[in-house]
C-alpha cells in the first residue's frame, strides 16, 4: 500500500501541473483501475468505525482470465479463489502499519453475499475463507472478514498473477535469500542456494511455491510471503522510485492496470492515505498472522485460536495513539539490553525494534536459557530514572537494581506474561511477527 500511495502522490503531482496532457494522463491511470461498489453490495450491516485508523483488505486473486490463463489452462473456468488475504491496518497518525495475514484454509462463517448481478450467494455456518471471493467477488471476502473480526474495512485492493509480476519488476526486483537449492515443479521456481533478486515470473513462482520449502504447508508459505512483501516495501521505500522517471512511469502503469479496488479508493484517496503515511519506514511496518491453530474436524484446515484472536481483533479495532506515560524527572530514553525469557520465538527482537522506534538505544538483544512469567526491568548504577521510564511503557513490569548490570544501562527481561509496549499503539506484539526491515534467509529443508 505504501507503493500504491506513492503512485497516488505522483499522479496528483502530474495533475496539478495544469496541462491538458497531464490531466488526460491522470484520467488514463484512474480509468485503468477496475472498481467495485463494495458499500452497495454489502449494505448497512457493517461494524462501526471507531477511530482514525485506515483498514485495507489486500487480495491476491488466482483468476485464470485473460493473460492469467497461462497458469493452468485447465483451470480457466474455475471460480477464482484468493490464497493471499491481508488486512493492512494503518494506525492513527501514520506511526505504524500492521499487515495481518489470514490463512486461505481458515474455517469461518461466510455470510450471504450480494453478487454484482443482484443475486445472492447462500450463507455457510463454516467454510474456508478463500471460498468467499468465488461466491460473490471481493466484496464477499470483505464482508466475511468484517463479520469475523468486527473491524470496519475502509477499502480493498485486488491484484492478479500478471499484475503481481509487473509490480515486482517495476521496483527493480525484490531481494530474497534461501539456505539451499530450491526446485519446485508446481510453481516453476528454481533457485540456487544464496541471495537473489527476483522479478516477473521468478517473483510470482517464489510467492506461490509450497513444496519447495520446509513441510510445504500454507502456514510456512504465509511467513515467506510476509518476508517477501516486507522486502518489496523496503525496496520501494529505499530506491527513490519517485525521482527516476523511467521507474516511476513503469510503476504507475503497472499498478493502475493491475488493480481492482472499491469505488472509494480513488487516486485522490490514495493521496490522502499517502500523506498520512509520510513518517512510515520499513521498521514500522509489521507482518503478523491471525492467532490460529488446527481445526478439530480436519487436520488440513485451521481455526481461530480463542481468546487470543478475539483480543487481537479488539486491539486493532480500538487502536489509538497511546501517549507515553509521564517520565521520571530528568529521565530520557537510554541504553537498553533486551532479553527474551518468554515462550515466543523472536519476541526480543520485536520488542527491541519497538523501543528503538521510541528513541531507546538498543545495545544488545538475546535469549535467556530459563523462562519466566513476569517481565523485569533491572538497572545499573545511575540508570534508575531510565528504568522507571521504561517500566512505564511495559504494563506489569517489575523494577529493581542489579549489581551485574553495567552503570547507565537498563536490562529488560521479557516474560511469558508480556502483553505490549505502550508506545507502539494499541496492538500487542504477536508471536512470530516480522518487520519489513528484517533480513531473512528462508529455510529450505
Amino acid at each position: 500500500m505504501k507503493l500504491l500511495a506513492w503512485v497516488a502522490v505522483a499522479a496528483a503531482a502530474v495533475l496539478v501541473t495544469g496541462s491538458l496532457s497531464a490531466y488526460g494522463y491522470y484520467w488514463k491511470l484512474q480509468n485503468a483501475v477496475q472498481q467495485e461498489d463494495v458499500d452497495k453490495l454489502i449494505g448497512g450491516n457493517r461494524p462501526k468505525k471507531l477511530n482514525g485508523a485506515t483498514n485495507i483488505v489486500v487480495l491476491g486473486s488466482d483468476t485464470r482470465e485473460g493473460a492469467n490463463a497461462r497458469y493452468g489452462k485447465g483451470l480457466r473456468n474455475k471460480p477464482p479463489a484468493s490464497d493471499t488475504m491481508v488486512l493492512l491496518h494503518l494506525s492513527p497518525g501514520g506511526g505504524q502499519a500492521v499487515a495481518v495475514s489470514f490463512p486461505r484454509d481458515l474455517m469461518v462463517p461466510i455470510p450471504a453475499c450480494t453478487r454484482r448481478d443482484g443475486t445472492k450467494s447462500p450463507a455457510s455456518g463454516v467454510a474456508m475463507l478463500n471460498e468467499a471471493i468465488a461466491r460473490a467477488g471481493p466484496a464477499c471476502t470483505v464482508n466475511t472478514i468484517e463479520q469475523v473480526t468486527k473491524i470496519r474495512v475502509d477499502h480493498f485492493v485486488q491484484v492478479d498473477f500478471v499484475g503481481f509480476k509487473r509490480i515486482a519488476s517495476a521496483v527493480g526486483g525484490v531481494p530474497v535469500c534461501v539456505t539451499d537449492d530450491v526446485q519446485d515443479k508446481d510453481s516453476g521456481l528454481n533457485l540456487t542456494k544464496g541471495r537473489h533478486r527476483l522479478k516477473g515470473e521468478d517473483a510470482l513462482a517464489y510467492v506461490r511455491s509450497r513444496k519447495g520449502f520446509g513441510n510445504g504447508s500454507d502456514t510456512e508459505r504465509i511467513k515467506r510471503q510476509q518476508h517477501f512483501f516486507g522486502a518489496l516495501a523496503k525496496e520501494g521505500m529505499s530506491k527513490g522510485v519517485l525521482t527516476d522517471p523511467g521507474k516511476l512511469n513503469e510503476l504507475l502503469q503497472a499498478t493502475a492496470e493491475s488493480l481492482t479496488t472499491d469505488k472509494g479508493l480513488t487516486v485522490a484517496e490514495m493521496l490522502k492515505i499517502a500523506q498520512g503515511m509520510r513518517d512510515l519506514d520499513a521498521g514500522k511496518l509489521r507482518f503478523v498472522t491471525v492467532p490460529s491453530g488446527p481445526y478439530p474436524l480436519d487436520k488440513n484446515r485451521v481455526a481461530l485460536t480463542r481468546p487470543a484472536s478475539d483480543q487481537f481483533f479488539k486491539a486493532i479495532r480500538e487502536d489509538v495513539v497511546v501517549p507515553a506515560p509521564a517520565k521520571a524527572q530528568g529521565a530520557r530514553p537510554g541504553k537498553v539490553r533486551v532479553f527474551n525469557a518468554s515462550d515466543a520465538e523472536g519476541r526480543g527482537a520485536q520488542v527491541a525494534a519497538q523501543l528503538k522506534d521510541a528513541g531507546w538505544q538498543i545495545i544488545g538483544v538475546g535469549n535467556l536459557g530459563s523462562r519466566t512469567r513476569a517481565t523485569y526491568v533491572r538497572y545499573g548504577t545511575g540508570a534508575e530514572p531510565q528504568a522507571r521510564a521504561l517500566a512505564g511503557l511495559l504494563p506489569g513490569a517489575r523494577v529493581a537494581p542489579r549489581a551485574k548490570t553495567a552503570p547507565g544501562v537498563v536490562d529488560l527481561v521479557i516474560g511469558a506474561g508480556f502483553t505490549r509496549v505502550r508506545t507502539s499503539g494499541g496492538i500487542p506484539v504477536q508471536q512470530g511477527e516480522s518487520r519489513a526491515s528484517d533480513e531473512v534467509c528462508e529455510q529450505v529443508a
